[in-house]
């Protein structure tokens, strides 16, 4: 027997498109806001927690692109799964994105070092406060239920952003009180260091989907499995993810059933199993008995 649910439950991609929409135009704004006070106001460590929201805010777009996409991909033909696959390539993306941010940063950071600029304290420690507040309203959207994986890569760019604005907000501080500008380009490569950590948490849950790590422990899978009465064994288990909220099975299960009854019994207390201890929606489990009558249940 395969289960036929494609897709996440109903309305949340929905909430998604919502959520992304929303913390793009935020994050855009705050990035107008930032960089600008960054130029005006000789802040490096302004300009890239402003950069550090922009590219966020990209990522958010390219982000609600793939929820879009996948949402009205209807699977058939030769796209059997429709298109949920653009999730987390979207993803991973949006880790590449950060990697030429980081170059900036460190570049700008080696030259003011080198030729300091008097920084105005009073303007930037307002626009980083406001950029903090920025990055809280935009957590506040996102925090709620279980995220996707594009919405956690924004959540976890948001925690980024909002410990660069913290990092920008003490590095004035020190600056108005001790007149030591190199803080400056040190709290930007800081910085630096956030959002490489950033694509890095980004890349690697990307890039498990893409490669097809399993999202839950096979082991545990198959003693759940192997515990059910009239099962003899449990081989050939695959489980995989098409998406983050969609996760895949196939299994090949012995078992010790008398009648086509009990066998159909049997499929439906797997496919329960291994969608409520696991969240497996999609699974395609084949039966044998033991005197090896071959059905595909």
């Amino acid at each position: 027997m395969t289960s036929h649910d494609h897709g996440p439950e109903p309305g949340a991609g929905d909430r998604s498109v919502r959520k992304l929409g929303l913390v793009a135009v935020i994050n855009l704004f705050g990035f107008v806001v930032e960089l600008v006070g960054g130029l005006l106001f000789g802040s490096v460590a302004l300009i890239g927690d402003a950069f550090h929201m922009l590219f966020d805010a990209l990522a958010y777009v390219i982000a609600l692109g793939a929820t879009l996409v996948a949402r009205r991909s209807n699977p058939g033909g030769r796209w059997s799964y429709g298109l949920y696959r653009v999730e987390p390539f979207a993803a991973f993306l949006n880790g590449l994105l950060l990697v030429p941010m980081v170059g900036y940063l460190l570049f700008e950071s080696y030259r003011r070092y080198l030729s300091p600029v008097e920084v105005d304290t009073t303007m930037t420690l307002v626009l980083a406060t406001g950029g903090l507040l920025v990055n809280v309203g935009s957590v506040l959207v996102l925090q709620g239920g279980e995220m996707s994986l594009n919405e956690r890569g924004a959540f976890y760019h948001l925690l980024g952003d909002a410990g660069a604005s913290v990092a920008v907000i003490v590095s004035t501080l020190v600056i108005r009180f001790t007149g030591v500008v190199a803080v400056d380009p040190a709290t930007a490569v800081v910085i630096a260091g956030l959002i490489v950590w950033s694509a890095l948490v980004l890349l690697r849950e990307s890039g498990a989907i893409f490669f097809q790590q399993s999202p839950v422990d096979p082991a545990a899978v198959r003693t759940a499995l192997a515990d059910l009465d009239a099962v003899d064994s449990v081989e050939d288990l695959h489980v995989w993810s098409l998406s983050s909220q969609i996760s895949v099975a196939s299994v090949f299960v012995t078992d010790a059933t008398t009648s086509l009854d009990e066998r159909d019994a049997l499929v439906g207390r797997v496919h329960e199993v291994l969608e409520s201890e696991f969240g497996i929606t999609h699974a395609t489990v084949e039966v044998v008995s033991e005197r090896h009558e071959h059905r595909l249940a």
